[in-house]
C-alpha cells in the first residue's frame, strides 16, 4: 500500500470559525470512500486569515495550498486531483511562493502553520530546542548578555529592553523567582499571541525555560484570557507532553536544572494586561494596578523578583540563543532591532499576520500586504497599537515603523496591531469610543483615569452636539487629556488621550472644527 498523502488542515481559532473541523471530517470521509490513503495533520494558521481554512497538500514539489476551502468544496477538489497538487479554482500554488508569505521575514513565527503544534518530534525537527541546548551550556550571566546584545525590546507595547529587565531579576537576591508570560492579549485588532500559542506552543515553553535559566527562576505562569479556549487547551496539552519527556520539571533535558510552569486563566479584564494588575490576578486578588516602585523585577509575584514578558518577547528568545545576538540584531533599523508580527485588521482585503523587520511603512502593510480596503473605498485612517494607539492620517503612512520614529509623531507601535478605516469613518465617534473604552476598562484606582475618562466621554458628547460652546469644550477636552497623560497611574489612563487627540488634530472637521484652525498641543 502506498504511503498516505499528508493534508494539513489548520486547527487555529480563525480557521475553526470558518468550518475547518467540518472540512477535515469531509476530507477524511471522502478519502475513505474512494480508498485514498491520507493523513490529516492539524497545523496552526499561516496567518492569511482571509483564506481560512487554508488547506495544504504535501507533494514532491512542496506543499500546495488551496483556500478558502469549505465543506462543499471538498468533493470537487478530490475530483480535480488536488492530492497531486493539480489545478482548481481554489489552488493558490506552492504555499511558500504565495507573495504574502514569501515577502515576510519569519523568525519568531518560523514554525507556525508549518508543523503539528503538539508534536514534540516536529518541533525538534524544525529547529526547536537549539536555543535551549545552547543556553544549558552557558553561564546565566552569559545568557542575559546575549539577550542584551540582541537589542530585543518588549513586544507587548512598552518596548522596554528585555535584557535589562532580565539583568535586574538576575541580580536580585531571593530564594524564589518567577517567570510570568503576559498572554492577556486584549488590544483590538491583535491576534499574534493567539496565533503563536495555538500554532507553536513549544517555542513559548522553550523561551520561558531559557528565561528561568538566565535569572535563576524555577517556576513560571502563562496568564491567558478566558476568551482563548483553543490556546488554553493547546498550551496545557503541550506543557503536559513537555513534562512527560523531561523538557520541563526537576531535570530539564538531563541538566539537573529545574523549571516548570502552568497556565492561569484570566476573566478578560483589559486592565489585567497591565503587568502589576496581572500579578494581582494570579495571586487571586482583584485586578488593580500596583504603584511603582517597587518594580516587579525586584518585588513581583508573591513579593518575589519576577520577569514579566509578552508572548512574542519570550517566543523570540529561542532563535536569539540558537543563532546568536548579532543574527537577530541585524534585522530592523535604529534601536528597533529584529522583527515584529504586524497584525492587519479592520477594513482591509487581506487581513492577517505579517512578520517583518522594523523599518517598513504603514503604506507597505496596508497596500503591499493588506491589498487596500475591503470596501473598495479610499482608506482614511489607521489606528496603530491597539485601542490606546493614535489614529494616523495618510500623511503619516510613510513614517518608518520604528519605535523612536513613532514617538516623534506622538504615536506608538505597541503590540503591532493595525485597524484600518475607509473614508466613511466618523473620527469623532472613534474618539468617543476610545475614551469610553477607558472608562469601562479602568480599574478605578486612580482619579485621572477613573473620573477623567468619564468626563471625557461627556465632553466629547457636548462637542458632537455642537452649539456656541463647542470651542470651550474642545479646550476643556485638551486640558483633561493633559491631566490624564501626566497623572494616571498606568498606561490605560495615560494613553487613552492618544487616540482622542490624534483624531481631534488630524480630523478636526469630524468634530465640527474648521480644518484651517491651528491644532493646539500635539497628539
Amino acid at each position: 500500500m502506498s504511503a498516505p498523502i499528508v493534508i494539513y488542515v489548520p486547527r487555529d481559532a480563525a480557521a475553526l470559525a470558518m468550518d475547518a473541523d467540518a472540512v477535515a471530517r469531509d476530507i477524511e470521509r471522502i478519502a475513505d470512500q474512494r480508498g485514498l490513503p491520507v493523513q490529516i495533520v492539524r497545523n496552526g494558521s499561516r496567518g492569511l486569515l482571509w483564506l481560512e481554512p487554508l488547506v495544504e497538500i504535501a507533494t514532491p514539489q512542496g506543499r500546495v495550498a488551496y483556500g478558502p476551502v469549505q465543506p462543499e468544496d471538498v468533493a470537487g477538489l478530490f475530483d480535480a486531483g488536488w492530492l497531486a497538487g493539480d489545478e482548481h479554482a481554489l489552488r493558490l500554488g506552492l504555499t511558500e511562493a504565495i507573495p504574502y508569505l514569501k515577502h515576510q521575514e519569519r523568525l519568531t513565527f518560523a514554525r507556525v502553520g508549518v508543523t503539528d503544534p503538539l508534536s514534540l518530534q516536529d518541533y525538534a525537527a524544525h529547529g526547536g530546542l537549539q536555543g535551549l541546548k545552547r543556553a544549558l551550556a552557558m553561564a546565566p550571566e552569559q545568557i542575559v548578555e546575549e539577550l542584551v546584545a540582541s537589542g530585543l525590546r518588549g513586544r507587548g507595547g512598552a518596548a522596554f529592553p528585555t535584557g535589562i529587565k532580565w539583568k535586574t531579576v538576575a541580580a536580585a537576591a531571593a530564594s524564589q523567582k518567577y517567570i510570568v508570560c503576559n498572554a492577556d492579549e486584549g488590544d483590538s485588532g491583535t491576534f499574534a499571541d493567539r496565533l503563536l500559542m495555538e500554532g507553536d506552543p513549544y517555542v513559548l515553553i522553550e523561551g520561558m525555560t531559557i528565561a528561568g535559566l538566565a535569572v535563576g527562576a524555577t517556576y513560571g505562569y502563562i496568564y491567558v484570557r478566558s476568551e482563548y479556549p483553543q490556546a488554553i487547551d493547546t498550551l496545557e496539552a503541550a506543557i503536559a507532553r513537555a513534562r512527560s519527556v523531561g523538557w520541563l520539571g526537576g531535570d530539564v533535558h538531563g541538566s539537573g536544572r529545574r523549571f516548570d510552569l502552568e497556565v492561569r486563566v484570566g476573566a478578560g479584564a483589559y486592565i489585567c494586561g497591565e503587568e502589576t494588575s496581572l500579578l494581582e490576578s494570579i495571586e487571586g486578588k482583584r485586578g488593580v494596578v500596583r504603584a511603582k516602585p517597587p518594580l516587579p523585577a525586584v518585588s513581583g509575584l508573591f513579593g518575589k523578583p519576577t520577569v514579566i514578558n509578552n508572548v512574542i518577547s519570550l517566543a523570540t528568545v529561542p532563535i536569539i540563543l540558537a543563532k546568536g545576538a548579532a543574527y537577530y540584531r541585524d534585522y530592523g533599523v535604529g534601536r528597533s532591532h529584529g522583527t515584529l508580527p504586524f497584525q492587519l485588521a479592520g477594513n482591509l482585503k487581506h487581513g492577517g499576520l505579517v512578520e517583518k523587520a522594523f523599518g517598513l511603512t504603514l503604506r507597505d502593510l496596508l497596500y503591499g500586504f493588506g491589498g487596500g480596503s475591503a470596501s473598495g473605498r479610499p482608506l482614511r485612517a489607521v489606528q496603530v497599537g491597539g485601542p490606546l494607539g493614535a489614529y494616523l492620517p495618510e500623511s503619516q503612512w510613510d513614517v518608518p515603523l520604528d519605535y523612536e520614529a513613532y514617538v516623534q509623531i506622538s504615536a506608538m507601535i505597541g503590540h503591532g496591531g493595525l485597524v484600518a478605516f475607509d473614508d466613511t469613518v466618523d473620527m469623532a465617534r472613534m474618539a468617543r469610543y476610545a475614551m469610553e473604552f477607558c472608562a469601562i476598562e479602568s480599574c478605578g484606582k486612580c482619579t485621572p483615569c477613573r473620573i477623567g475618562s468619564t468626563r471625557g466621554v461627556e465632553t466629547l458628547d457636548k462637542i458632537a452636539a455642537g452649539g456656541p460652546g463647542r470651542e470651550q469644550q474642545v479646550h476643556l477636552l485638551r486640558d483633561l487629556c493633559d491631566t490624564m497623560l501626566a497623572g494616571s497611574l498606568c498606561a490605560l489612563g495615560g494613553m487613552a488621550p492618544y487616540p482622542v487627540l490624534s483624531a481631534l488634530n488630524h480630523f478636526p472637521q469630524d468634530f465640527g472644527i474648521p480644518s484651517s484652525q491651528p491644532a493646539a498641543h500635539a497628539a
